[in-house]
């Protein structure tokens, strides 16, 4: 069994492989740099270990693989855009570096390579692949929309907060591990456990990213700590937050989020006060734990082999202990 890291690498080779047009060069331009900015490759390496784990060759799915992974950062791409964001992987979203209208154009082409990519699988499993592959495209979609509500709402409860998590984070993950076994020729129910095992591991993983956000050694983290807290994110951590707090701390808490005006850093230090004093972390990596053991148990129920299986074990372990 190879490990994730090898897959990771493999999946950087083959993007380099991938041939776009020069004509017309502002459409193919921003889709070569979004490539090419770097990332964890986690949901193609996913794709690829299911698939070996359950007795399938790896290296005759690297298609469907650089789908997923163009799937993905198309999203990040788009998302970029509705949050105006200036910095993607620390350097220039593609938004700010040609404009928000070549930015949507070349989101939608690789909307659209991706789909190509996911094609390249034998007719016997197309349809199966497809349907689950739009099916995690709309849900993704429906994640950011809630995401986006959010913003505007005062009364976002915490389940509502995990289903968009879900929808937004877990599903492409689950999704990346399904296409893997169901290519692989394996049982439906093996797909179906390892669907599961990647969508809890998701929602894991999002936990323990607002979790950093906040808590995170600066030197490792890879970007601003606090930043959540900066932009009024309605995280696990804050909505946990206003449903704990007593009257001084929430009129604290919602002054802060009202300030247009204010100094970051006394804002991140002030609302980690309040979190500390609410035990807020504690219950965040109490939920994290939930999914994540949860996630095990789909897991432990996969007929595999033991071997193959401890490779995933340790890296789903490893997505849990990661410090950026």
């Amino acid at each position: 069994m190879h490990s994730p890291r090898f897959f990771q690498e493999l999946i950087e080779e083959e993007i380099k492989k991938i041939v776009l047009s020069n004509n017309p060069p502002e459409l193919y331009d921003p889709i070569r740099y979004m490539l090419t900015l770097g990332g964890k490759r986690m949901r193609p390496a996913a794709l690829l270990m299911s698939n070996e784990l359950c007795g399938g060759n790896p290296f005759s799915i690297t298609g469907p693989a650089l789908g997923i992974e163009m799937f993905h950062n198309f999203t990040l791409l788009h998302d970029d855009i509705m949050d105006k964001a200036p910095l993607r992987r620390a350097q220039p979203t593609v938004h700010t570096r040609w404009n928000p209208d070549i930015a949507i154009l070349s989101g939608d082409t690789m909307f659209v390579q991706s789909c190509q990519h996911m094609m390249q699988v034998e007719d016997k499993y197309l349809r199966e692949v497809l349907e689950l592959f739009h099916k995690t495209a709309i849900e993704v979609c429906e994640g950011q929309q809630l995401d986006m509500n959010f913003e505007s709402r005062n009364d976002v409860s915490i389940p509502e907060y995990i289903n968009m998590i879900a929808l937004k984070t877990a599903v492409l993950l689950g999704a990346s591990l399904h296409i893997g076994a169901l290519l692989s020729g394996t049982t439906a129910e093996n797909a179906r456990l390892l669907y599961n095992f990647g969508k809890d591991l998701g929602i894991a993983f999002q936990l323990h990213d607002d979790i950093l956000d906040v808590y995170a050694d600066a030197g490792k983290f890879g970007k601003q700590v606090g930043g959540d807290i900066i932009a009024n994110k309605k995280t696990f951590l804050l909505l946990t937050a206003l449903e704990l707090a007593d009257s001084i701390n929430k009129a604290e808490l919602n002054r802060w989020l009202s300030l247009k005006d204010f100094d970051p850093v006394e804002k991140v230090a002030a609302v980690k006060r309040i979190y500390e004093s609410l035990n807020v972390r504690q219950r965040a990596e109490q939920e994290m734990e939930k999914f994540y053991l949860s996630a095990m148990r789909s897991f432990d129920l996969v007929d595999a082999d033991k071997e193959k299986k401890n490779v995933l074990r340790q890296w789903a372990l490893q997505l849990m202990q990661r410090e950026s």
